[in-house]
């Protein structure tokens, strides 16, 4: 796969999963799909897409789950609204997606972004929601504190507050065909990114298919990076306003759902000290697994011992052992 490829060729690459499109809260968005029995809806982050879960579809699937990667507003193959870019908003797609999946509830995995709106979902939708699993994403409001009272955090996330200029970071982002996009995986990176020879062969049996590249690519699509940058600008602007001192309050509400809280010991944006202490926000059984040696895409720096994890959690019964 390379730059010159197709967006559609990039976003919804032929596989052992199935795409389609489904409505949510007002707007139609892409998923990947994947076997059959209890929902598993997976939840990608910043700057990525989808195929962030393409080793833990197939895995997922063959433990005997339904396993579902969606691309969240704005990113990938669904719709680039003009609004509705908050937290809640972006949550109330989650749980629209599985309604509109005929589902009862599903374990949300979320990394990054998508781990803040899966701790969001499970405060505002505890019905829909069964397990909770977390990466590289403290509980909304342990992120908030860290951002305004850690200045090691505060220098860490410096791309945050970058992405409150205008228009400028789009630019950015896709600029000499999205190079920022890989510099930014690169980096927040442990000692072993994703990359050409860490990649598996593609689904079609052609080898060295390369994340990076295929990230790049997808943001290069119009109105993406515009997209992806307008949740952190939220996030940034409402701090001080009555919308967004209203979430944080009712991100007050506890989880009550079983939560596994995955991080990286070497993740240079999100430190584990801002991370470590968000059980005190779930009034449930709260596992913390720390990933030595791993970055900020543990999913895809070790996918192996991310997706064990992850799949013992999710079948474990007993959950607080």
């Amino acid at each position: 796969m390379t730059l010159a490829d197709s967006p559609a060729a990039v976003i919804r690459p032929e596989g052992p999963w199935t795409h389609r499109d489904v409505a949510a809260n007002g707007a139609r968005f892409h998923i990947a799909e994947m076997g059959e029995g209890p929902l598993v809806l997976l939840l990608h982050g910043f700057p990525q897409y989808w195929w962030a879960w393409r080793h833990q579809l197939p895995a997922l699937a063959d433990a005997g789950y339904r396993a579902v990667a969606m691309d969240l507003r704005g990113v990938g193959g669904s719709d680039r609204t003009p609004r509705g870019y908050d937290p809640a908003n972006l949550a109330l797609d989650v749980t629209g997606v599985i309604r509109s999946l005929g589902e009862p509830d599903a374990a949300l995995v979320g990394h990054d972004l998508g781990g803040y709106l899966a701790w969001t979902a499970a405060v505002m939708r505890p019905k829909l929601i069964r397990r909770l699993v977390v990466a590289s994403m403290p509980h909304p409001r342990r992120w908030r504190a860290a951002m305004l009272g850690d200045v090691r955090q505060t220098a860490a996330s410096s791309y945050v507050w970058g992405f409150q200029r205008p228009w400028l970071p789009e630019r950015q982002l896709v600029a000499d065909d999205g190079a920022l996009v890989e510099q930014l995986i690169r980096n927040w990176a442990g000692p072993k990114p994703p990359g050409p020879t860490d990649d598996p062969p593609g689904p079609t049996g052609d080898a060295g298919v390369l994340a990076v590249e295929n990230y790049r690519r997808a943001m290069c699509v119009p109105s993406t990076a515009h997209c992806s940058v307008e949740p952190y600008r939220w996030l940034v602007r409402s701090l001080a306003r009555p919308d967004g001192m209203q979430f944080y309050r009712r991100m007050k509400r506890p989880v009550r759902v079983p939560a596994l809280h995955l991080h990286g010991s070497l993740d240079p944006v999100m430190r584990t000290r801002s991370a470590a202490g968000s059980g005190e926000y779930v009034e449930a059984p709260y596992r913390w697994r720390l990933f030595d040696g791993l970055g900020h895409w543990p999913h895809e720096e070790d996918p192996e011992t991310f997706t064990s994890e992850l799949v013992h959690w999710l079948s474990d019964p007993e959950p607080d052992r």
